[in-house]
Protein backbone atom coordinates (compact mmCIF):
# COMPACT_ATOMS: atom_id res chain seq x y z
CA UNK A 1 0.00 0.00 0.00
CA UNK A 2 3.01 2.49 0.56
CA UNK A 3 3.41 3.53 -2.81
CA UNK A 4 5.16 6.81 -4.06
CA UNK A 5 2.12 8.90 -5.47
CA UNK A 6 2.13 9.71 -8.95
CA UNK A 7 3.01 13.37 -8.70
CA UNK A 8 3.79 14.54 -12.17
CA UNK A 9 7.47 15.49 -12.66
CA UNK A 10 6.40 17.70 -15.45
CA UNK A 11 5.09 21.34 -13.64
CA UNK A 12 2.42 23.97 -15.89
CA UNK A 13 3.00 27.36 -14.05
CA UNK A 14 0.28 28.42 -12.42
CA UNK A 15 -1.24 31.29 -10.67
CA UNK A 16 -1.82 30.03 -6.65
CA UNK A 17 -2.99 31.78 -3.91
CA UNK A 18 -1.94 29.98 -0.47
CA UNK A 19 -4.28 31.44 2.18
CA UNK A 20 -2.88 31.10 5.66
CA UNK A 21 -3.16 33.03 9.21
CA UNK A 22 -6.45 33.13 9.57
CA UNK A 23 -8.75 34.09 12.85
CA UNK A 24 -7.98 30.61 14.60
CA UNK A 25 -6.28 29.70 17.86
CA UNK A 26 -3.87 28.08 15.47
CA UNK A 27 -3.10 31.39 13.32
CA UNK A 28 0.55 31.18 14.21
CA UNK A 29 0.90 27.33 13.27
CA UNK A 30 -0.80 28.43 10.12
CA UNK A 31 1.37 31.20 8.78
CA UNK A 32 4.55 28.87 9.26
CA UNK A 33 2.75 26.51 6.86
CA UNK A 34 1.73 28.79 4.77
CA UNK A 35 5.14 30.30 3.93
CA UNK A 36 6.62 26.85 4.24
CA UNK A 37 4.19 25.69 0.89
CA UNK A 38 4.61 29.31 -0.98
CA UNK A 39 8.12 29.27 -1.19
CA UNK A 40 8.33 25.29 -2.35
CA UNK A 41 5.58 26.22 -4.60
CA UNK A 42 7.46 29.61 -6.13
CA UNK A 43 10.37 26.89 -6.50
CA UNK A 44 8.50 25.28 -8.85
CA UNK A 45 8.05 28.03 -10.90
CA UNK A 46 4.40 28.60 -9.65
CA UNK A 47 3.16 32.51 -9.82
CA UNK A 48 2.29 32.62 -5.60
CA UNK A 49 0.24 34.97 -3.56
CA UNK A 50 -0.31 35.07 0.11
CA UNK A 51 -3.44 35.79 1.54
CA UNK A 52 -3.87 36.14 5.31
CA UNK A 53 -8.14 35.55 5.80
CA UNK A 54 -8.19 37.28 9.38
CA UNK A 55 -11.52 38.09 8.63
CA UNK A 56 -14.78 36.33 6.53
CA UNK A 57 -14.39 39.51 3.64
CA UNK A 58 -11.49 38.39 1.98
CA UNK A 59 -10.96 38.88 -1.63
CA UNK A 60 -8.76 36.55 -3.99
CA UNK A 61 -6.39 38.19 -6.24
CA UNK A 62 -7.49 38.17 -9.46
CA UNK A 63 -6.36 35.56 -11.80
CA UNK A 64 -6.06 32.71 -9.17
CA UNK A 65 -6.18 29.11 -10.54
CA UNK A 66 -6.42 27.41 -7.88
CA UNK A 67 -6.08 28.04 -3.68
CA UNK A 68 -3.74 26.08 -1.50
CA UNK A 69 -5.24 25.84 1.90
CA UNK A 70 -2.80 26.39 4.61
CA UNK A 71 -5.47 27.00 6.93
CA UNK A 72 -5.52 25.31 10.62
CA UNK A 73 -8.61 24.98 13.39
CA UNK A 74 -11.63 27.27 13.41
CA UNK A 75 -12.47 28.96 10.09
CA UNK A 76 -9.86 26.96 7.68
CA UNK A 77 -11.08 23.62 9.07
CA UNK A 78 -14.70 23.83 9.77
CA UNK A 79 -15.60 23.96 6.14
CA UNK A 80 -16.42 27.72 6.41
CA UNK A 81 -13.93 28.90 3.78
CA UNK A 82 -14.39 25.83 1.96
CA UNK A 83 -17.77 26.80 1.21
CA UNK A 84 -16.93 30.51 0.15
CA UNK A 85 -14.09 28.81 -2.47
CA UNK A 86 -17.27 26.52 -3.54
CA UNK A 87 -19.18 30.05 -3.68
CA UNK A 88 -16.50 31.77 -5.89
CA UNK A 89 -15.99 28.60 -7.78
CA UNK A 90 -12.29 28.44 -7.12
CA UNK A 91 -10.39 24.76 -6.96
CA UNK A 92 -8.52 24.71 -3.86
CA UNK A 93 -6.94 21.86 -2.00
CA UNK A 94 -7.95 19.38 0.36
CA UNK A 95 -11.78 18.21 1.90
CA UNK A 96 -14.99 19.72 0.81
CA UNK A 97 -17.34 21.74 3.51
CA UNK A 98 -18.87 18.75 4.05
CA UNK A 99 -16.43 16.64 4.78
CA UNK A 100 -14.63 19.42 6.58
CA UNK A 101 -17.57 20.00 9.05
CA UNK A 102 -17.73 16.43 10.00
CA UNK A 103 -13.62 16.08 10.53
CA UNK A 104 -13.11 19.00 12.56
CA UNK A 105 -16.17 17.67 15.40
CA UNK A 106 -14.98 14.89 17.06
CA UNK A 107 -18.00 13.69 18.12
CA UNK A 108 -19.24 13.80 14.51
CA UNK A 109 -15.80 12.28 13.80
CA UNK A 110 -16.55 9.28 16.19
CA UNK A 111 -19.99 8.42 15.14
CA UNK A 112 -18.86 8.12 11.39
CA UNK A 113 -15.82 5.83 12.69
CA UNK A 114 -18.27 4.26 15.00
CA UNK A 115 -21.06 3.14 12.09
CA UNK A 116 -17.98 2.18 9.50
CA UNK A 117 -16.72 -0.14 12.08
CA UNK A 118 -13.65 1.99 13.28
CA UNK A 119 -12.33 1.31 16.59
CA UNK A 120 -12.49 4.81 18.81
CA UNK A 121 -11.87 5.53 22.42
CA UNK A 122 -15.11 5.66 24.80
CA UNK A 123 -16.18 8.91 25.32
CA UNK A 124 -19.21 10.99 26.35
CA UNK A 125 -20.22 15.04 25.96
CA UNK A 126 -20.11 17.47 28.66
CA UNK A 127 -21.09 21.26 28.32
CA UNK A 128 -21.90 22.50 31.84
CA UNK A 129 -18.48 23.20 34.32
CA UNK A 130 -20.43 21.72 37.03
CA UNK A 131 -20.67 18.66 35.39
CA UNK A 132 -19.59 15.83 38.19
CA UNK A 133 -16.92 13.26 37.17
CA UNK A 134 -18.57 10.54 34.98
CA UNK A 135 -20.36 7.71 36.55
CA UNK A 136 -18.21 4.41 35.77
CA UNK A 137 -15.31 6.00 34.58
CA UNK A 138 -11.84 5.49 36.27
CA UNK A 139 -8.99 7.92 35.73
CA UNK A 140 -7.22 8.84 33.88
CA UNK A 141 -9.48 10.51 31.02
CA UNK A 142 -8.93 12.89 27.98
CA UNK A 143 -10.95 16.36 27.96
CA UNK A 144 -10.94 17.96 24.52
CA UNK A 145 -12.83 21.09 22.77
CA UNK A 146 -15.03 19.29 20.58
CA UNK A 147 -14.27 21.65 17.71
CA UNK A 148 -11.02 22.74 18.42
CA UNK A 149 -7.49 21.49 16.34
CA UNK A 150 -3.53 20.92 16.62
CA UNK A 151 -4.20 19.70 20.62
CA UNK A 152 -5.60 23.16 21.69
CA UNK A 153 -7.15 22.95 25.12
CA UNK A 154 -6.14 19.28 25.87
CA UNK A 155 -5.96 18.09 29.07
CA UNK A 156 -5.05 14.98 30.30
CA UNK A 157 -7.12 14.24 34.07
CA UNK A 158 -4.87 12.07 36.05
CA UNK A 159 -7.24 12.17 39.23
CA UNK A 160 -10.39 12.85 39.46
CA UNK A 161 -9.62 15.63 41.95
CA UNK A 162 -8.36 17.75 39.25
CA UNK A 163 -11.63 16.96 36.97
CA UNK A 164 -13.59 20.41 37.97
CA UNK A 165 -10.07 22.94 37.52
CA UNK A 166 -9.59 20.54 34.10
CA UNK A 167 -13.30 21.05 32.78
CA UNK A 168 -13.38 24.99 33.32
CA UNK A 169 -9.86 25.64 31.26
CA UNK A 170 -11.21 23.28 28.00
CA UNK A 171 -15.19 25.09 28.27
CA UNK A 172 -12.90 28.14 27.54
CA UNK A 173 -12.56 26.85 23.79
CA UNK A 174 -15.53 25.30 23.15
CA UNK A 175 -19.37 25.10 24.39
CA UNK A 176 -18.82 21.21 24.23
CA UNK A 177 -16.28 19.01 25.47
CA UNK A 178 -14.92 15.83 24.88
CA UNK A 179 -14.58 13.15 27.66
CA UNK A 180 -12.34 10.43 26.39
CA UNK A 181 -10.54 7.30 28.00
CA UNK A 182 -6.71 7.59 27.70
CA UNK A 183 -5.84 4.63 25.32
CA UNK A 184 -1.95 3.58 26.95
CA UNK A 185 0.09 2.51 24.01
CA UNK A 186 1.94 3.66 21.40
CA UNK A 187 1.10 7.44 19.52
CA UNK A 188 1.10 6.75 15.76
CA UNK A 189 -0.05 9.60 12.71
CA UNK A 190 -1.00 7.83 9.68
CA UNK A 191 -0.57 10.94 6.55
CA UNK A 192 -2.92 9.55 3.39
CA UNK A 193 -2.81 10.86 0.04
CA UNK A 194 -4.47 10.49 -3.13
CA UNK A 195 -6.28 7.47 -1.27
CA UNK A 196 -3.16 5.75 -0.31
CA UNK A 197 -1.78 5.44 2.91
CA UNK A 198 1.66 6.91 3.82
CA UNK A 199 4.38 5.03 6.40
CA UNK A 200 3.17 5.59 9.90
CA UNK A 201 4.64 8.08 12.24
CA UNK A 202 5.08 7.31 15.80
CA UNK A 203 5.40 10.31 18.37
CA UNK A 204 7.34 9.81 21.41
CA UNK A 205 7.58 12.96 23.33
CA UNK A 206 10.64 12.84 25.70
CA UNK A 207 8.57 13.09 28.53
CA UNK A 208 5.16 14.07 29.53
CA UNK A 209 2.32 13.73 27.41
CA UNK A 210 2.31 14.73 23.82
CA UNK A 211 0.40 18.05 23.86
CA UNK A 212 0.21 21.75 22.13
CA UNK A 213 3.75 22.40 23.85
CA UNK A 214 5.52 19.03 22.69
CA UNK A 215 3.86 19.63 19.43
CA UNK A 216 5.49 22.70 18.53
CA UNK A 217 8.75 22.86 20.85
CA UNK A 218 11.96 21.88 19.19
CA UNK A 219 12.80 18.78 20.56
CA UNK A 220 10.34 18.16 23.24
CA UNK A 221 9.47 14.80 20.94
CA UNK A 222 10.87 12.25 19.35
CA UNK A 223 9.33 11.21 15.52
CA UNK A 224 10.27 7.86 14.09
CA UNK A 225 9.14 7.38 10.97
CA UNK A 226 8.40 4.73 9.31
CA UNK A 227 7.49 3.41 12.92
CA UNK A 228 9.50 0.56 14.21
CA UNK A 229 6.69 -2.22 13.94
CA UNK A 230 5.67 -5.56 12.07
CA UNK A 231 4.18 -5.42 8.64
CA UNK A 232 0.52 -6.57 10.24
CA UNK A 233 0.26 -3.90 12.78
CA UNK A 234 1.28 -1.15 10.18
CA UNK A 235 -1.35 -2.32 7.70
CA UNK A 236 -3.99 -2.75 10.76
CA UNK A 237 -3.33 0.73 11.61
CA UNK A 238 -2.95 2.32 8.48
CA UNK A 239 -6.47 0.22 6.98
CA UNK A 240 -7.79 1.56 10.20
CA UNK A 241 -7.35 5.29 9.54
CA UNK A 242 -7.82 4.54 5.40
CA UNK A 243 -11.49 3.31 6.81
CA UNK A 244 -11.91 6.83 8.68
CA UNK A 245 -11.22 8.97 6.21
CA UNK A 246 -13.57 7.53 3.91
CA UNK A 247 -16.21 7.36 6.56
CA UNK A 248 -16.27 11.07 7.00
CA UNK A 249 -16.40 11.42 2.85
CA UNK A 250 -12.86 11.98 2.85
CA UNK A 251 -10.52 12.06 -0.66
CA UNK A 252 -7.57 13.97 -1.70
CA UNK A 253 -5.87 14.15 1.86
CA UNK A 254 -5.24 14.23 5.67
CA UNK A 255 -3.96 13.50 8.83
CA UNK A 256 -5.28 10.74 11.12
CA UNK A 257 -4.09 10.04 14.71
CA UNK A 258 -4.24 6.57 16.03
CA UNK A 259 -3.31 5.24 19.63
CA UNK A 260 -1.77 1.47 19.49
CA UNK A 261 -2.48 -0.89 22.02
CA UNK A 262 -0.42 -3.39 23.77
CA UNK A 263 -2.23 -6.54 21.77
CA UNK A 264 -1.85 -3.89 18.35
CA UNK A 265 -4.87 -2.95 17.98
CA UNK A 266 -5.33 0.63 16.66
CA UNK A 267 -8.08 2.97 18.00
CA UNK A 268 -8.50 6.08 15.98
CA UNK A 269 -8.52 9.83 17.99
CA UNK A 270 -9.26 12.55 14.87
CA UNK A 271 -9.27 13.46 11.73
CA UNK A 272 -6.63 16.39 10.81
CA UNK A 273 -8.26 17.76 6.81
CA UNK A 274 -5.16 20.42 6.63
CA UNK A 275 -2.62 19.18 8.57
CA UNK A 276 0.51 20.99 9.33
CA UNK A 277 2.61 21.70 6.31
CA UNK A 278 5.72 23.03 7.44
CA UNK A 279 8.67 21.53 6.17
CA UNK A 280 9.26 19.90 9.90
CA UNK A 281 5.47 18.68 9.91
CA UNK A 282 4.37 15.33 9.69
CA UNK A 283 2.56 14.70 6.59
CA UNK A 284 5.71 16.07 4.96
CA UNK A 285 8.13 13.43 7.24
CA UNK A 286 5.92 10.21 6.02
CA UNK A 287 5.85 11.73 2.21
CA UNK A 288 9.23 12.17 1.96
CA UNK A 289 9.69 8.70 3.72
CA UNK A 290 8.74 7.66 0.58
CA UNK A 291 10.74 9.48 -1.29
CA UNK A 292 8.10 12.38 -1.97
CA UNK A 293 9.72 15.75 -1.45
CA UNK A 294 8.28 18.65 0.28
CA UNK A 295 8.21 21.11 -3.33
CA UNK A 296 7.11 17.50 -4.77
CA UNK A 297 4.09 16.51 -2.25
CA UNK A 298 2.78 20.55 -2.21
CA UNK A 299 2.59 19.99 -6.43
CA UNK A 300 0.44 16.68 -5.70
CA UNK A 301 -1.89 18.32 -3.69
CA UNK A 302 -2.57 21.14 -6.10
CA UNK A 303 -2.95 18.31 -8.97
CA UNK A 304 -5.49 17.01 -6.64
CA UNK A 305 -7.09 19.66 -6.13
CA UNK A 306 -7.82 20.60 -9.91
CA UNK A 307 -8.80 16.96 -10.77
CA UNK A 308 -11.46 17.41 -8.04
CA UNK A 309 -12.44 20.72 -9.46
CA UNK A 310 -12.80 19.04 -13.38
CA UNK A 311 -14.94 16.04 -11.74
CA UNK A 312 -17.07 18.16 -10.86
CA UNK A 313 -16.95 17.16 -6.75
Amino acid sequence: MNRIPNASPSVVPLHITVMHGGPSAEREVSLRSGAAVAAALRTLGHRVDELDPQTPHWTLPAGTAVVFLALHGTYGEDGTVQAQLEHLGIPYTGCGPETSRIAFDKVLTKQRCAAAGVPTARYRVVTRPDAPWPPGWEPPVVLKPVRQGSSVGLEFVERSDDWSAALRRVLRHDREVLVEERIPGRELTVGILAGRPLPLVEVRPRQGAYDYAHKYTAGATEYLCPAPLDDATTARAQQAALTAFRAVGGGDYCRVDVMLRADGQPVVLEINTLPGMTETSLLPKAAAALGLSYARLCQHMVELALQRAKRGI
